[in-house]
């Protein structure tokens, strides 16, 4: 056994379920006093920092000022490990509700959270009734301004990116608001796809410019899903080989969206 992994089971591990445990029943409790959901966002966010931190993981993020306070997102990344829950809690400034696979929400602590806390579970399988949950989240969006996180490919993927499903676009053209793409790259090191055991290291976020959705319609969608994945693809380089773009980052070279393929209702 490597001494990484005997540390992690004596310390990390059992401090990070210790955690999970405590701020899990916390978050639970208080969305029972807690109806818009502020106090339990704030519980999840400490327990974000806190794996992270004991974990030993850093992250660095970079174009958080792409992120307007005042307006509403459908944010949409790629979907690489299960840290990618924390740092993405940890490090988006704004309030904002999952929508997740339901697979997710029969997890431990983290699936009562889910459900107990407003976040939003599909079911991939079931049209008409993930419709209906993504109609309901566009209405979160336009009633009480709040922004939704969506990991488009569904589940985590095997190698860098699977294709993007459309509930995002949906979710973000049924609520007229605009779409924030962001990619993650080091998630999979620190907790890889059937390991239990996060390891220290380094995690990078990227944001990139927000793509408009005014005067998109729903036949837009697969156009819109499209664009969408382009952008996330685009921000990857980034964070894999941060030297040979940062010509593209300090120039804002991003691309634009294609007007001509998306026509208005």
């Amino acid at each position: 056994m490597s001494p990484g992994l005997l540390w992690s089971l004596i310390y990390k591990d059992p401090l990070i379920i210790l955690a999970t445990i405590v701020m899990g029943s916390i978050s639970v409790i208080l969305s029972y006093f807690d109806p818009d959901g502020v106090l339990t966002d704030r519980v999840a966010r400490l327990w974000a920092r806190t794996v992270l931190r004991i974990a030993g993981v850093r992250v660095r993020v970079r174009g958080r000022e792409w992120i307007d306070p005042s307006t509403p997102y459908v944010f949409v990344g790629n979907h690489l490990s299960l840290m990618d829950t924390p740092v993405v809690l940890a490090h988006i400034p704004v309030r904002f509700l999952f929508l997740v696979n339901s697979k997710y929400v029969r997890l431990p602590f983290l699936g009562t959270h889910l459900r107990r806390c407003g976040h939003f579970s599909v079911q991939p399988d079931d049209v008409r009734a993930s419709l209906r949950i993504m109609t309901e989240a566009a209405e979160v969006i336009r009633r009480r301004g709040l922004s939704i996180l969506v990991f488009p490919e569904g589940s985590r993927a095997r190698g860098d990116m699977e294709p993007f499903k459309e509930g995002a676009a949906y979710i973000a053209i049924k609520a007229g608001v605009p779409v924030l793409p962001f990619a993650l790259w080091g998630t999979r090191e620190v907790l890889p796809i059937g390991s239990v055991h996060i390891r220290s290291g380094t995690v990078d976020l990227v944001f990139g410019p927000p793509i408009p959705t005014e005067g998109l319609a729903l036949k837009d969608r697969t156009e819109l899903t499209r664009r969408m994945q382009q952008r996330v693809a685009s921000l990857l380089p980034q964070l894999k080989f941060p030297r040979s773009v940062d010509a593209a980052v300090t120039t804002g070279n991003y691309g634009s969206l294609d007007q001509t393929r998306l026509q208005p209702q």
